[in-house]
């Protein structure tokens, strides 16, 4: 019998299996073979500042997260000698209005400034908050490091596996029916994303995101992210521009759609009007696993032996080194974080 089953295989999925392989767990993980998963679909921006996240233990999680990242992202490069775009190259947000007050942990950079690193933003920009702790990853060579490192460190990674239901029992999974059968584990992990509400009754809900990629010229890159009102633009340092994100309550509508990529390069363009002539390279969409305060759900629901590491929303990316080791040193020595008891699955329960 399996140590613990990781149901999918996205960033948060991987980043705990590795991290329980890499304390002598043996691990599992299904792999439903969704196309659009968050992981695969995101920006890689790590912004807890830049985003200016309202809720206090969001922010701190997010905030802890970040400063695990260079330990994290070197610990990946040691096991597969891969490089995954970390630059913590800072981010900046633009504002067409002069600040009225101080903005949490930015600097304020007026015109003058802002042009000295970005002289290709709209004149109608008066300056831009700088939040030189955030940075980025990409997305896209992050997952693919994720896979390897599972794959080099023995995880094994079961393709086209669909949980079809969690068979409980007082108090406990008994096991999991799944596509190929059942399968039981001393220990599951509930990684599922936008997909998990098929599994379990809490309020996951996907969140589609529209997002494109434009080529820059080599003479004209951009140099820093740029986190707009609805709108960012992520440099990539093959040149490529990510372009993103629509908000959408949609379902699991699996296409672009004209208004929404219209909408993404009206709002670009009026940023940085240069890009109106870049080529077009790619669109794509993913589903963002939202829940109704945005925060992530983690612990355990009812059954012992089930963690959930669900609802990771718009920071999936930034919160994979973070969600990793709460998850692990709550199901190996039962060391729960104190930030975990603002993202109980609980706080969905009704009280009446």
């Amino acid at each position: 019998m399996n140590d613990v089953i990781v149901i999918g295989a996205g960033v948060i999925g991987l980043a705990i299996a590795i991290e329980l392989k890499l304390k002598g767990i043996s691990v599992t993980i299904l792999r439903k073979k969704e196309l659009n998963i968050a992981s695969l679909a995101a920006a890689g921006m790590l912004a807890p500042h830049a985003e200016k996240i309202p809720s206090t233990s969001l922010f701190n999680l997010c905030k802890n997260s970040l400063e695990l990242y260079p330990q994290w992202v070197t610990k990946l490069k040691d096991i597969t000698s891969r490089d995954v775009g970390y630059l913590p190259s800072g981010i900046i947000a633009p504002s067409f209005e002069h600040p009225t007050a101080s903005s949490n942990g930015g600097i304020w950079w007026d015109r003058q400034q802002l042009e000295l690193v970005e002289p290709g933003l709209t004149r109608d920009i008066v300056g831009a908050w700088w939040y030189p702790q955030d940075g980025q990853v990409d997305n896209r060579l992050l997952l693919a490091a994720l896979n390897q490192a599972a794959v080099e460190l023995g995880v094994e990674i079961l393709d086209n596996t669909a949980v079809l239901s969690i068979e409980e029992k007082a108090d406990k999974v008994q096991q999991l029916i799944t596509s190929t059968g059942p399968m039981q584990a001393q220990s599951y992990i509930l990684a599922a994303g936008a997909y998990a509400r098929e599994l379990i009754d809490l309020p996951v809900s996907p969140i589609k995101g529209q997002m494109l990629a434009v080529q820059m010229p080599q003479d004209n890159f951009l140099a820093k992210v740029i986190f707009g009102d609805g709108i960012y633009l992520v440099p990539r340092s093959d040149g490529r521009l990510i372009i993103g994100a629509t908000v959408e309550e949609v379902g699991l509508a699996n296409y672009n759609t004209p208004s929404g990529i219209n909408l993404l390069l009206e709002k670009a363009i009026a940023i940085y009007p240069c890009l109106k002539d870049y080529p077009i390279q790619e669109l794509w969409w993913g589903f963002r696993p939202g829940t109704p305060d945005e925060g992530p759900i983690l612990g355990r629901l009812d059954a012992e032996n089930l963690l959930l590491a669900l609802g990771h929303y718009r920071n999936g990316i930034l919160l994979a080194p973070v969600t990793a080791k709460v998850i692990c040193d709550l199901l190996l020595d039962g060391q729960k974080d104190p930030l975990l008891e603002e993202f109980s699955p609980h706080r969905f329960i009704s009280k009446s």
